[in-house]
């Protein structure tokens, strides 16, 4: 999935350099994949998404840590709405 590969990348960026001025981007990201995405695989999508983001949390410290904790709990909302 491009789209997914597109916000992963995006996303991977963004908390790595924590800025929280980017989480509005980071939830735009999102909801973006979620916008193109086939219904069929936004809740896996989603999944991928979250566990990265889980992965960068365990490994980062500080902001960036922080900052995958906002994307993380981002995630968990929409996969909720899902």
């Amino acid at each position: 999935m491009p789209g997914l590969a597109d916000c992963l990348s995006f996303l991977r960026l963004l908390i790595a350099r924590g800025d929280p001025k980017g989480i509005p981007l980071a939830t735009d990201a999102i909801d973006d994949y979620l916008a193109m995405a086939p219904v069929s695989a936004r809740r896996r999508g989603l999944r991928v998404l979250q566990q990265d983001a889980l992965e960068l949390h365990v490994t980062s410290v500080g902001v960036q840590r922080s900052f995958a904790e906002t994307v993380d709990a981002y995630i968990e909302r929409k996969l909720a709405e899902e």
